[in-house]
């Protein structure tokens, strides 16, 4: 039988047994409130389990747990570009939801799918209201995007003048103006937060760290974090280390 035959006698017998699919603008309303921040509608939602009901919802597989999990993948996607479009960072939203599809690898019952689901959408939601609440332009979002993808690296005001199309001095202006905060101490208090993850969950070197975030020397490192923090790297490592988050290799994330 062709694809063709198969599916019109597929869409005969839906028809027939009254499949129909839930009204757009139900997903719709879900998504904007995804995208605008909105926790307790998205809350409620998750609270009605209106991701496990079945009814409208549409057959990708057989299997109700893979029918599920295809769904699950369709929803972070979704979520993901819908979010991107109103200002989320781009490689913040991918890599979130790179985050979630991973754990789903590892869950075999409707309910820890469920329960993914909901941690998920609502993650998705709480850094949409916080974005909301920036109220940034678009060259800033970009250069926050920037920021947030190249931490690791040494980054100029120049190439975020490059990256936006903008000049150094109104680049400057602007993203202080929204932010409050100048561009270097910007990227400089970014690297301090990724800095307080590695001291908590690996065991790098304090010149490990300081190397892979890209400042000039181990005393510099030692230098901003105190500034910020208002203690030594190795104090904070003594107060927040977290052995059973410890991670052997060479930091990526």
């Amino acid at each position: 039988m062709s694809f063709q035959k198969e599916w019109y006698k597929q869409e005969t017998d839906d028809a027939e047994d009254n499949k129909y699919h839930r009204p757009t603008n139900e997903e719709y309303a879900f998504f904007n409130a995804v995208s605008s921040g909105d926790i307790e509608t998205v809350r409620k939602n998750c609270e009605e389990q209106r991701f496990t009901d079945s009814n409208g919802a549409g057959i990708l597989s057989r299997d109700p747990l893979t029918n599920m999990k295809y769904h699950f993948v369709v929803t972070a996607a979704l979520i993901t570009r819908i979010c991107m479009e109103n200002g989320l960072e781009m490689e913040q939203a991918y890599r979130l939801s790179d985050f979630y599809i991973l754990k789903l690898d590892n869950l075999y019952t409707v309910d820890a799918i469920s329960e993914l689901h909901h941690a998920m959408v609502l993650d998705f939601t709480g850094k949409m209201r916080l974005l909301q609440k920036d109220g940034t332009s678009k060259p800033v979002t970009a250069c926050i995007d920037y920021i947030y993808a190249h931490i690791k690296e040494r980054i100029t005001i120049e190439d975020l003048a490059n990256y936006t199309g903008l000049t150094t001095s109104y680049l400057s202006r602007l993203f202080k103006k929204e932010l409050g905060v100048s561009i270097s101490d910007y990227i400089r208090d970014k690297k301090i937060e990724k800095a307080q993850n590695l001291l908590k969950y690996c065991d790098y070197s304090l010149i490990d760290i300081a190397n892979y975030l890209s400042f000039s020397s181990q005393s510099h490192f030692i230098q901003a974090f105190k500034k910020m923090v208002g203690m030594t790297p190795k104090k904070f490592r003594d107060l927040n280390y977290c052995s059973t988050w410890t991670v052997k290799d060479n930091p990526h994330i």
